[in-house]
């Protein structure tokens, strides 16, 4: 198995002493450093360390060798594209915020700003965490298998109320759902 510790942690701005101190228990740079470069074993128990310090799940530090990943090869910057003096492992983005379960939602009909062909990434949050969503756009489980999906323009005394994308909707009101998924990242097919 080879580990992704290293881009990783690029990717999320973290340097060794970071990943480091956040361990728990903390631990040494240079012991995450041998980690990264597999000088020392990545155990279970390391892993699951490593993958809270980074904020994300164990299971994404390692990968087998047979995968052949995307790579992030150049970053567009103010002078235009310049090449990454090493090339990494491209993580999807909602991927390095374990801190809960994603969700899909493909789009099959242009609606406001989504376009046919769409998929939105979502990141399912709990009640008490409904506040954080206001004025985005979230989807909502409703009775007997149904979702509504909206912008969250209202919630309170355990109600919802989302402004559904495109012109002339009228706003839907969802009595305590159990959860929200907020969008997170919009994947476009150019």
């Amino acid at each position: 198995m080879i580990n992704r510790i290293r881009d990783i942690r690029r990717q999320k701005g973290m340097t060794l002493a970071d990943v480091a101190a956040r361990c728990d228990p903390p631990t040494t740079a240079q012991t995450i450093g041998r980690l990264e470069t597999g000088t020392r074993s990545l155990s279970l128990t390391w892993m699951n360390r490593i993958g809270a310090a980074l904020g994300v799940e164990p299971q994404l530090l390692v990968k087998a060798e047979e995968d052949t990943p995307t790579h992030l090869v150049a970053r567009l910057g103010p002078n235009g594209a310049e090449a990454l003096a090493k090339p990494m492992d491209a993580i999807l983005p909602v991927a390095l915020d374990g801190s809960a379960r994603l969700l899909a939602l493909a789009v099959e009909a242009s609606a406001g700003e989504y376009r046919a062909g769409d998929q939105v990434w979502l990141r399912q949050i709990d009640p008490e965490d409904f506040a954080r969503a206001f004025n985005r756009d979230v989807l909502a489980p409703r009775t007997a298998g149904r979702f509504a999906f909206g912008r969250l323009i209202d919630q309170r005394d355990g109600r919802v109320a989302l402004l559904p994308p495109g012109p002339g909707q009228r706003q839907v009101v969802i009595d305590r759902p159990a959860w929200l998924g907020v969008a997170e990242m919009l994947v476009r097919k150019l």
